[in-house]
């Protein structure tokens, strides 16, 4: 539903307020209670339901295809307290081990030494492998990224989630590098995770998260006495979320054209030959099974990865890409409107040893680009060739 400001504008009106009034004392019992809750617009405490940030996420659910949303203040927040909300102190994971270096530091590290909660690693296109990794009546969820970072390897869904399924385990996907490409719930997951942050915020402005699936969930995630969200406070400011909701009736667009340029560059970049990592590619392990997925003309995502092998001809290229011609900026993060480049092995995925990276399939000189889609794109592809050429290094090419 579209949300019209308080005096009939257009645009919702922003709730900026901790806390809230009622007109009689046995409102406020009755809220407490849970007998009446923000689904009657009554609210307590902008900690637990704000109207501004329930409003994006209600945004959130439709864009996901999910039953409820809420939105939290960052994208780890909102991996953390899904995790903590499905499992207890002793629980068990499953996951991939291709993984953002933040959550895979968060599962081998932060939740066994504070929570006592274990994970299993697994290559998550090893069915066998994820099947017997999971131990029926234990294992609580099958964790995995829709697509991988930074290696794009793209995950079976509705297998991973029947296998999971079977052995009662929930499956939570974090589906940040893929939004309107992939719908995770509607593939057979039970819960949606995101980075708003990312390609939904686009403006490499706001720092934000967002837990999408059942009702249940996300009202267990606002209990008043175990609920995740609300007890550990990962709190969206209304301010943020009301900037949020203005830019997600653009987002499909902005998808279409990272998506289209994505490709583009991709196919340009192989035929100059350069190896590089894109699930639009036709000898890209999982094209065939991405196509069978998508969401049709939103394309196969907006990132690509170019291996250079070694760390250092990696950053010569981005430091020629972004100082000589400007092609793009030497900065972490994605889905903004510049393109944006980082060797993943140094930095997003630095959490992990070497040999989680080699599992992982992280070359140290792995450079991802989240492509933007500013200026024309012959305009911007002359600034990658230029800075090809002052490279002037024939071991930057595939000679296969």
């Amino acid at each position: 539903r579209h949300e019209f400001g308080e005096h009939g504008g257009v645009n919702m009106s922003i709730e900026a307020s901790a806390t809230f009034t009622v007109m009689e004392p046995e409102t406020m019992r009755r809220m407490f209670a849970g007998e009446l809750g923000p689904d009657r617009d009554f609210f307590i405490y902008s900690r637990h339901f704000n109207p501004t940030v329930l409003n994006l996420s209600r945004q959130m659910a439709a864009l996901e295809g999910t039953e409820a949303a809420y939105c939290t203040a960052s994208g780890m927040s909102a991996i953390s307290s899904v995790l903590l909300q499905l499992c207890s102190s002793g629980g068990h994971l499953v996951a991939s081990r291709a993984l953002y270096g933040g959550t895979h530091a968060l599962l081998t590290h932060f939740l066994p030494r504070a929570c006592n909660i274990t994970t299993t690693f697994v290559d998550i296109c090893d069915y066998e492998a994820v099947k017997n990794a999971i131990v029926e009546g234990r294992t609580k969820v099958l964790y995995f990224e829709s697509v991988s970072n930074p290696t794009l390897t793209v995950a079976n869904i509705p297998e991973l989630s029947r296998i999971a399924h079977e052995k009662g385990a929930m499956v939570v996907v974090d589906n940040t590098f893929a939004p309107m490409v992939l719908s995770p719930a509607r593939l057979g997951a039970d819960v949606a995770v995101h980075s708003i942050s990312k390609f939904i915020s686009g403006g490499a402005d706001v720092i934000a998260g967002a837990v999408c699936g059942p009702a249940s969930l996300v009202n267990s995630m606002m209990d008043l006495r175990q609920g995740t969200l609300m007890l550990l406070g990962p709190t969206m400011n209304a301010k943020v979320a009301f900037e949020l909701s203005e830019r997600i009736p653009h987002l499909g667009l902005r998808m279409k054209e990272h998506c289209r340029r994505a490709m583009d560059y991709a196919t340009r970049m192989k035929k100059l030959g350069l190896k590089v990592i894109y699930p639009g590619l036709e000898d890209h392990p999982q094209h065939q099974l991405l196509k069978s997925m998508a969401n049709k003309e939103y394309g196969f995502g907006g990132l690509l990865c170019v291996d250079l092998e070694s760390e250092e001809r990696a950053n010569r290229l981005m430091h020629h890409l972004q100082n000589y011609t400007q092609f793009g900026f030497m900065a972490v993060s994605l889905g903004y409107y510049e393109t944006l480049m980082s060797c993943s092995g140094s930095s997003t995925s630095s959490e992990m040893n070497a040999e989680e990276k080699a599992l992982a399939g992280i070359s140290p000189g792995l450079v991802r680009m989240s492509i933007g889609y500013i200026g024309t794109l012959e305009q911007k592809w002359s600034q990658f060739e230029k800075a090809l050429s002052r490279m002037q290094d024939s071991t930057l090419f595939n000679k296969n």
